[in-house]
């Protein structure tokens, strides 16, 4: 048959062929990674259990061990003196945190009799959906209550019935208040149509401009709907949320056990999992020629709604305070997940309907080890583009033969070329380590023979480079992941991406760069977060288990398209030896990008190795002299705060520890 083709239908036959063994040696690529970072997960746990002392003590001491053991895994290692008094320090922020965001942060007389009385330029409704079933008599008395309560007047509340014969009071309850308030309105079901249908039938009476949703056993703050209204009208917001807590049955509010503050609107965030989830309150035009909730996603009909209309929202807006109190108790999904198991698989399939939608194909949803309905998302590779990995040297043989082995003998992808931007180096060694490199036909040794400038350097080895991506990579790192460049490439590849970051840790396995935060640390120029946490660690509500949008991440490992970089004339070579990076990342969020930051893609970053530290002498100058420049350059950007770090965070720790008001 192939004898019987021209030559061009043979080449495009054997480029077909070619592409689909790549697809699957992609997959096998990813598995074995995965099961090489679980192997070695695993690992490192048993190793650090046998070489312990309570190891070797009395099997009853050993099985205390392994109970401590696990909890270290999910909160970190408090192990140490200094572990000990933050763990401790940190309940004491947690326990004031909780005071000051129950009910302390309820409008007093006053503030109440200010918002109440303020005429806001748009007149609107605002209708909030609540589907009833069986709901006991002290849930449905709190959750009417707080929407009584609201400062905000110009609302109506649509309560749809399904509760069974058996719970008639449920019923007898809402009507009486329906007489009373007019705001009010409420419909009892000929049957239990469950949450989708239930919902849909509280929209049929809904005649507000804006919708709301609200759980029948959960709380609103008095100034929600008022904070919402603010918004709508000064930033012509058409879909909103806020942040949340959960609070335990019976109790007060005043009760949480949770404590959500998030990022704003975050795309990839809310591919992983349903990090708005309440309260969300959004224009109805967004659901013109649409349902509300789609039976067939039950259990996560809110993730598949969210998803939906904020792909069709000109502006989603977050209000960055904790205004809704979302109850935990037997049998709901805040208490338990497997409460409702069919929950996970409906919030997988959701997400994979929205990816469908937006044009991916031939994704992977993976639930990960933070929680069930937490996912990684493995994308498609396109075609088979090459990758230019430019890093800069001096001098430090063993730290760059380390590099370059990691790359060449851990790298499943093949399509790469490493440029060496060699900078005024003086030891023989590392001369006859690029002389050994001259028969590698994917390596090459560029030299620049400026004073160190970082970005320059990185900026005259990219001009060298042929691949459509670049890899800016630090010296001193080390590849963990077989698929690194993959796991970059998925994310770099999309037309609304800048910059992607990866997983770096130090040699212990602490963790280096997790993303950056701008106005984090002393300098308040830009820090990393969950810095020197366990590799182990799940982190601030899971976050170092799946992808996420970020403002930055750090030069030492970041992948961009070579067009993008070149299009933005690459590093400001104004910033010499910090916060080109940065700087960088944030000309890409100007356009309108997300940079991404991955932890399936993992090194190991010995970081300062190659020119040491800056926290002393003329490189401190240094430092802080590019730090001024930094602030004064962004000054906008710092003062309206990091959109994916909640400003209820303190910029002093990058362990997501919440900042308390000063009185």
């Amino acid at each position: 048959m192939i004898a019987k083709m021209s030559e061009e239908e043979q080449l495009n036959y054997y480029r077909e062929q070619y592409f689909r063994e790549r697809k699957k040696s992609e997959k096998l690529a990813g598995r074995l990674a995965d099961a090489t970072r679980s192997a070695e997960d695993l690992q490192g746990k048993l190793d650090h259990i046998k070489n312990s002392a309570v190891w070797k003590a009395s099997a009853p001491a050993r099985d205390v061990y392994h109970f401590l053991q696990r909890t270290k895994d999910r909160v970190g290692n408090y192990g140490s003196p200094k572990g000990i008094a933050r763990k401790v320090r940190s309940k004491m922020i947690e326990r004031k945190a909780r005071l000051q965001h129950g009910s302390a942060s309820f409008p007093t007389p006053e503030e109440r009799k200010v918002q109440e009385e303020t005429i806001f330029p748009k007149n609107i409704t605002i209708s909030v959906l609540v589907p009833l079933y069986n709901t006991p008599q002290k849930f449905l008395t709190e959750m009417i209550g707080s929407m009584q309560a609201q400062t905000y007047r110009k609302w109506e509340l649509c309560l749809a019935d399904g509760s069974d014969d058996a719970h008639g009071e449920v019923g007898t309850y809402c009507q009486a208040l329906a007489a009373q308030d007019p705001r009010i309105k409420y419909m009892k079901l000929a049957k239990n149509e469950g949450i989708s249908g239930n919902t849909n039938e509280c929209l049929k009476m809904a005649t507000g401009e804006y919708i709301g949703l609200f759980d029948h056993d959960d709380v609103l703050h008095p100034s929600v709907l008022f904070e919402y209204m603010k918004k709508i009208c000064e930033e012509d917001a058409d879909y909103l949320y806020c942040d949340e807590a959960t609070f335990q049955g019976n109790r007060t509010i005043d009760d949480m056990i949770t404590l959500h503050f998030k990022p704003d609107f975050s795309i990839d965030n809310l591919r992983a999992n349903n990090y708005i989830c309440h309260f969300s309150v959004f224009h109805r035009s967004l659901l013109d020629g649409m349902e509300l909730f789609r039976s067939q996603f039950d259990g996560s009909q809110d993730h598949d709604m969210i998803l939906r209309l904020t792909s069709r929202a000109k502006h989603v807006v977050h209000i960055p305070k904790l205004m809704y109190y979302w109850r935990s108790h037997k049998g709901s999904v805040a208490s338990d997940i497997n409460a409702k198991s069919y929950a996970i698989e409906a919030a997988r399939g959701a997400v994979a309907d929205h990816l469908t939608q937006n044009g991916f194909q031939n994704f992977e949803i993976i639930s990960t080890r933070a929680f069930e309905t937490i996912f990684r998302i493995k994308y498609e590779i396109l075609g088979n583009p090459k990758i230019s990995i430019i890093i800069p040297n001096k001098d430090h043989v063993e730290d760059l033969e380390r590099c370059i082995s990691s790359i060449c003998k851990l790298s499943t992808y093949d399509n790469y070329e490493i440029i060496i931007v060699e900078n005024n180096s003086i030891t023989d060694e590392i001369e006859a380590y690029y002389q050994s490199l001259a028969g590698k036909a994917q390596i090459k040794v560029v030299r620049y023979e400026g004073d160190f400038n970082y970005s320059k350097i990185n900026n005259f080895g990219a001009s060298f480079a042929t691949g459509e991506y670049l890899i800016l990579l630090n010296n001193d790192t080390q590849v963990i992941s077989i698929n690194w460049m993959e796991e970059l490439l998925m994310y770099a590849q999309r037309n609304d991406v800048g910059a992607v970051g990866a997983k770096l840790y130090y040699a212990d396995k602490t963790i280096q760069h997790a993303g950056i935060v701008i106005g984090l640390g002393a300098h308040r120029t830009a820090g990393h977060t969950h810095y020197r946490v366990a590799q182990t660690n799940l982190g601030y509500m899971g976050r170092l288990c799946y992808a996420q949008d970020v403002t930055a991440v750090t030069g030492a490992c970041l992948m961009v398209k070579r067009a993008l970089y070149e299009e933005l004339g690459g590093l400001d070579e104004g910033f010499a030896i910090a916060l080109n990076d940065v700087d960088f990342c944030l000309r890409l969020r100007e356009k309108g990008l997300w940079n991404v930051w991955n932890p399936y893609c993992e090194l190991y970053h010995f970081e300062s190795i190659s020119r040491g530290l800056d926290d002393q002498g003329e490189k401190a100058k240094r430092y802080n002299e590019e730090s001024a420049n930094f602030r004064e350059k962004w000054a906008k950007a710092l003062a309206k705060g990091d959109p994916f770090y909640n400003v209820n965070f303190s910029l002093d720790r990058s362990d997501y520890t919440l900042k308390l008001e000063e009185h």
